[in-house]
């Protein structure tokens, strides 16, 4: 967004007007629905209907999917807007609507990674001494609390007029122009914007990347040929996850922070590249569905299956047995049947009386 200071400066008019802007946007957010729309679907259906909210990984992994839904949804009323040369037709409540479910998207799905990270680290590192914090009613608890974060950390936006007349240009622009007094002061500004940053992307940030890096380094030092499949699926899925914020997430966080120094201290802008790169975060809603198949082992099991791949190649009888001794398996033994996930290859530690100590993966 560009804060109106002193006035639309020739930057923004010039942005408004930018042929490559209305052309680049639409075009990368038709390409997000028409893929993001029919994955995303389908693997709502999937975790929904042939797994269930069995798990804290599927609790994590079904608000994901319904994140991005919810944003391929409002999309189409942004191709509309950007197609019509930032030209908003739709009303003041829907241009409201459309801003606080994009970026409400955008950061749910930062948080949402963060606690699948999160519930993975503790599942391979503390497999045991986590079972009673990695539970179904924890998981929906902090699904809970993140939209409720993100719902007080939007609201400015959503209890103000976002939309803006611009008459040099005879169009009404939706979220591209704030009005100064939006917020009390310049300082107010510099403050919810700062805050924005650092609770909703700079700590789920580091947080996401110390738990994968914890999680590969505990996997690799287990006994060679032990979790074989379970190593591959924790590198694959780091790298999706690492991949979503350095290309989607970091450079349109970055680069808001910059242009909005810029524009409330120097009068400068860089909107025409943040509205590049804001394009750029819509992308990760097409990288979700690797997200579940490679964190769920029985996602990919139910994915294969449908596209006629047959098993996993680790699905072997010794395989299978070996889940019976899982720690959800046990935990359900023993009336904690709501805890952990038996997705994926187990790895052996410390053995206990007839039993060896199991790492569960989801």
């Amino acid at each position: 967004m560009d804060v109106n200071v002193t006035g639309l400066d020739n930057a923004t008019l010039q942005m408004l007007q930018n042929p490559a802007i209305a052309v680049a946007l639409p075009v990368v957010y038709s390409l997000v629905v028409l893929v993001s729309l029919p994955g995303n679907l389908f693997s709502l259906w999937v975790l929904c209907r042939h797994i269930g909210p069995k798990s804290p990984s599927v609790i994590f992994m079904i608000n994901l999917s319904v994140t991005d839904l919810m944003l391929a949804a409002v999309l189409p009323f942004q191709i509309a807007y950007h197609y019509n040369r930032s030209h908003w037709v739709f009303g003041r409540a829907m241009c409201n609507v459309v801003t606080v479910a994009f970026y409400a998207n955008m950061y749910s799905s930062i948080l949402t990674m963060t606690c699948i990270g999160v519930e993975r680290f503790l599942g391979v590192v503390y497999p045991l001494t986590s079972v009673p914090w990695r539970r179904r009613r924890y998981a929906v608890a902090a699904c809970l609390g993140t939209w409720v974060l993100l719902l007080a950390a939007l609201s400015p936006l959503a209890r103000t007029d976002l939309t803006f007349q611009v008459r040099d240009l005879g169009i009404v622009t939706c979220f591209d122009v704030l009005k100064w007094n939006m917020l009390p002061s310049v300082a107010t500004w510099a403050v919810f914007l700062f805050t924005i940053f650092v609770l909703l992307f700079l700590i789920p940030f580091v947080v996401t990347v110390a738990c994968y890096t914890a999680t590969i380094l505990k996997l690799l030092r287990t006994p060679h040929g032990q979790g074989g499949g379970q190593r591959r699926r924790s590198v694959c899925l780091a790298a999706v996850v690492l991949v979503a914020f350095v290309t989607c997430f970091a450079p349109n966080n970055f680069v808001l922070l910059v242009h909005m120094v810029a524009r409330l201290y120097l009068g400068r802008s860089l909107y025409h590249v943040y509205k590049l790169t804001l394009c750029l975060s819509c992308l990760n809603n097409c990288l979700d569905p690797f997200v579940y198949y490679f964190a769920s082992r029985e996602f990919q099991r139910r994915l294969r299956g449908y596209l006629g791949y047959g098993r996993l190649p680790s699905d072997s009888p010794d395989t299978r047995r070996a889940s019976l001794l899982s720690p959800r398996t046990m935990s359900a033994r023993s009336g904690g049947g709501d805890a952990g996930d038996d997705d994926g290859l187990r790895v052996a530690g410390a053995a206990g009386p007839g039993l060896k100590r199991q790492e569960s993966v989801f």
